[in-house]
């Protein structure tokens, strides 16, 4: 007899020692509950855990990481079947070759790898045919086929008819319950090359966009993130989509929240919990019913749903576990005997309603429409502008609430405009205790920062005035840096979330409502490798952004944090702790990753126009952020031509800068190529040293002649991966070319930095050289300047 056996196959790209637990298990053997089987290169455990505050009766056989401090599974089993008594269950291969879980007492089948529900899981477990595990052998059965929340680098989604598989994603129902939830991430049922997010398995209310050949087109973040090609099988039969992570290291995966959003996240050890990478939709308020009915969502508060006054949420412990699509319904001591009886509540803000409104009462007025609302019982709103009485009828889902802005500008939607209290009167039927509407005058986008939490949200920006901006800065006492845009000051939250608050100077020439329409946009960017944008403020003159602070300040810090900075200099002390050189790739690999998404995936494109180490921070972990992102959009470019008046700093401009020529992204890459340099070298780039010398060209002349480690930092005495130095001198080369059309775009920065993409030998820019020569910057090697009269 053919021995089957199952194996728990690696999908992750970690370079982790093996473990002596066994994985795989023979035809006929169990999984004690007490045990559990680790994948061979030790990154993936399988076996039995329980979900739940306390001594929870519920347990699942499901995959995790082993190697994180906090558990996060990526495959279930059972996950509508929880077990009851994990001791007296088994985990087994069957006589017939199937995977089993059998409950105690009768051997209940709970579950079995030969069911075809989707609720089957994600991991990748899989079934072959023979003990070997030879290219010959066939895969009788996978999980990777039916995932459940998390999609895996590896997997796949979509289907193949010949197989009978059909991949898609599914929500958890809560934070404790694997069970399914309302969201799932499917392929195109047309066939066309995209993947859609549904709630309720019908109504679509985000699509990645069809695939280019290279990413979709509503999700930029594959290029410049941890996503290489994805195939695609265009035919009747076939339709499936996979994934790989581009860097060798870390720990990454795509998950299916259970609010309704893709998260794309990676591990930190540091942090000890997922940093996100990117959400989507970023707007959670996307998400159609996340809130239910009568709950009302804002993108300005955690969490995103709340109930109107006089409601409450319907299922309290489904909210407190993070899925709040039940809704809100009237408090039980608010119900009405007799529903004709009923009052209306205003809203105290504008919301956008949802479609589906019908024509109510008359033209006579206000009251006439409220009376047509309160005889018909199964009317739960109305709006009034002035003109036309509109009524709702049944639950309402979808209600988000907007900004007194949205309101002036109109907000695109259910309706043609928000309910704003001068010009609408919104109610919904609500509590007897009020005898007709509550009127208010007025709108009320935040309150001042002494008053307002942070909001966590993505797309959410905070208003703070200038009395607040001053209380959270300490009356601007502690000073972290300045610059041509303005200064900036630490800062804290009334949470005591500590934050970065640069005043700007000079900014009267802009209006507020163009002001405040640049710095919405710039608020909804949200990457990694950029800093994070919490709020600004915004009277008259006095204008400020409040940014997240970061921990480990500029990468040229050397007051603030003597033991992360990266220049050399005479005050520098022996006890300083150096960047390391994984440190230093990293951080040019991240700065890389920040430029390519301001200009290649942003919906509307940024250039940064002052790439420098004074603008590259370093948070807790020294992950490098990029800052003063769209700056030189905020004091008035127009998007759509390319730039013509200087801005930069000096020793990092392009030369089209210099010579008054127009100038596109690609000004940044020139500034980006010095910053490689430094980051090699430890020292500016025009720094005197005994061999006076402009850096960039040495480097491109010795990189020229084979020898790359001469140019690293002495105070790393060689300790560096040669092939990245040698790389990453290579790409800084190309970035500094004289034509903006010789260098290489951001995104193919990313990929030669990764070494997804070749690089090639660059030739020795000549205006550099000439720089060089005419400012006595010669290194005085015979060599050298041989490579200089040969260019």
């Amino acid at each position: 007899m053919v021995v089957l056996f199952l194996l728990l196959l690696l999908f992750c790209n970690l370079d982790l020692p093996t473990t002596g637990a066994i994985d795989t298990l023979t035809l006929g053997q169990s999984l004690p509950w007490n045990q559990t089987l680790v994948s061979e290169g030790g990154n993936f455990e399988l076996g039995f855990f329980s979900r739940g505050r306390g001594n929870s009766t519920r347990h699942y056989i499901g995959i995790w990481f082993k190697n994180i401090s906090k558990q996060t599974v990526v495959w279930l089993a059972n996950r509508e079947r929880p077990v009851l008594e994990p001791s007296t269950s088994r985990f087994a291969r069957n006589d017939r070759g199937e995977l089993v879980l059998l409950a105690a007492p009768s051997s209940t089948l709970l579950w079995s790898s030969n069911a075809t529900s989707p609720t089957m899981a994600s991991g990748n477990l899989v079934v072959r045919s023979d003990a070997t595990a030879s290219a010959s052998s066939v895969v009788t059965w996978q999980s990777f086929d039916h995932p459940t929340d998390t999609w895996l680098p590896g997997a796949s989604l979509g289907y193949d008819r010949a197989r009978g598989v059909h991949s898609f994603l599914t929500s958890w129902t809560n934070a404790e319950d694997p069970a399914p939830g309302p969201f799932s991430l499917v392929i195109d049922p047309r066939g066309q090359t995209k993947l859609n997010l549904l709630a309720g398995g019908e109504r679509q209310y985000w699509t990645t966009g069809l695939w280019d050949g290279q990413i979709f087109v509503n999700l930029p973040e594959m290029r410049s993130g941890y996503i290489a090609g994805v195939p695609y099988a265009p035919n009747a039969s076939i339709n499936l989509f996979t994934y790989h992570d581009r860097m060798p290291m870390g720990i990454r995966n795509f998950v299916l929240d259970v609010n309704g959003q893709l998260l794309r996240r990676q591990w930190s050890d540091t942090a000890g919990d997922w940093n996100l990478f990117c959400s989507e939709p970023r707007d959670p308020c996307d998400v159609h019913a996340s809130c239910g009915p009568f709950g009302v969502c804002s993108n300005t508060t955690s969490p995103a749903c709340q109930c109107p006054a006089g409601f409450a949420p319907r299922l309290e412990g489904e909210w407190r576990l993070g899925n709040m699509a039940s809704g809100c319904e009237r408090r039980q001591s608010q119900q009405q005997a007799d529903c004709h009886t009923d009052g209306f509540l205003e809203l105290p803000y504008a919301v956008q309603l949802p479609s589906g409104s019908a024509a109510g009462g008359a033209r006579s007025g206000r009251a006439a429409c409220e009376l047509s609302c309160l005889r018909d019982c199964s009317c739960a709103a109305y709006v009034y502008d002035g003109t036309k009485c509109s009524v709702w009828k049944g639950e309402l889902v979808n209600l988000r609430r907007v900004s007194s802005d949205q309101v002036d500008q109109g907000v695109a939607g259910a309706l043609p405009a928000a309910v704003h209290p001068s010009k609408k009167s919104t109610a919904i039927r609500g509590t007897g205790l009020v005898a007709g509407v509550l009127i208010l005058t007025s709108l009320v986008i935040t309150a001042p920062v002494g008053k307002v939490t942070p909001a966590a949200a993505q797309g959410a920006l905070l208003v703070f005035d200038y009395r607040a901006v001053k209380e959270a800065t300490r009356d601007f006492s502690e000073k972290l840096g300045s610059g041509g845009f303005g200064s900036v000051y630490k800062g804290a939250l009334p949470d005591a979330t500590p934050v970065a608050v640069k005043t700007l100077h000079g900014w009267r020439q802009q209006g507020d409502k163009p002001f405040r329409a640049e710095v919405v946009t710039l608020g909804m960017i949200h990457h990694v490798n950029l800093v994070r944008l919490r709020g600004f403020c915004s009277e008259g003159s006095k204008r400020a952004l409040v940014y997240d602070y970061m921990a480990n300040g500029s990468l040229d810090s050397v007051t603030t944090v003597t033991d992360s900075h990266l220049f050399i200099t005479s005050s520098s002390s022996s006890k300083q702790r150096v960047l390391s050189w994984d440190q230093r790739f990293g951080i040019a690999v991240g700065v890389a990753r920040g430029l390519a998404y301001l200009h290649e995936e942003c919906r509307e494109r940024i250039i940064h126009c002052d790439v420098k180490p004074e603008n590259i921070l370093l948070d807790e972990a020294l992950w490098a952020k990029l800052a003063d992102f769209g700056m030189a959009k905020l004091v008035g470019r127009d998007s759509s031509r390319v730039l013509t008046t200087v801005r930069g700093t000096p020793g990092y401009l392009a030369p089209e800068w210099l010579a008054g020529a127009p100038v596109t992204a690609k000004a940044d890459v020139y500034s980006f190529g010095l910053v490689l340099f430094e980051l090699v070298s430890g020292r500016r780039n025009a720094a005197a040293s005994s061999a006076a010398m402009y850096f960039p060209v040495h480097a491109a002349v010795r990189l020229r002649a084979g020898d790359v480690v001469s140019l690293l930092d002495e105070r790393l005495s060689g300790d560096a991966n040669l092939v990245q130095l040698e790389r990453l001198c290579k790409v800084a080369c190309w970035c500094i070319q004289d034509e903006d059309r010789d260098r290489p775009t951001m995104g193919l920065v990313v990929q030669q930095l990764e070494g997804v993409a070749d690089v090639g030998l660059p030739p020795i820019p000549s205006r550099l050289h000439m720089l060089t020569m005419l400012n006595g910057w010669v290194s005085g090697v015979a060599e050298d300047k041989l490579y200089f009269s040969e260019h």
